[in-house]
């Protein structure tokens, strides 16, 4: 005589009375989305399944990573829009062109000085004029 056993698992209806099922049969139920009743009569659902959870973990994994790289390139974006300007600045700079008042001097680095006291030459790196004389 051969006795089989089976391994019981635990769980609760949602009316709060807890009673054990087959662990095989309990499983398939929550894998398939299947219906199981507790001994009051009361259906128990899985109405999302393992495959449904993975499914949304994926897409929004997908959606998360299209988002990072859309930030990834609109800070690459502005970063070169950044050096663009800069490089403008300093080009205009380097022909005398104040970068406050957009006006020529020859010698710029007094006319800063003496015109723009607030305005610091490092944030552009002007690259100050030397005199002709």
């Amino acid at each position: 005589m051969t006795v089989a056993t089976i391994q019981l698992e635990q769980t609760t209806c949602w009316c709060g009375t807890p009673f054990a099922l087959p662990a095989e049969m309990l499983n398939a139920a929550r894998k398939s989305g299947h219906t199981i009743y507790c001994p009051h009569g009361h259906s128990v659902v899985w109405k999302e399944t393992e495959a449904d959870r993975l499914r949304r973990e994926r897409d929004r994994l997908k959606q998360d990573t299209a988002r990072l790289d859309d930030e990834i390139r609109a800070q690459r974006e502005r970063a070169d829009k950044a050096e663009a300007a800069n490089k403008r600045l300093k080009k205009r700079a380097a022909a005398g062109t104040c970068p406050c008042c957009q006006r020529t001097f020859s010698n710029m680095t007094r006319h800063i000085q003496a015109k723009h006291p607030e305005f610091k030459a490092e944030a552009v790196n002007v690259v100050p004029l030397r005199s002709a004389i």
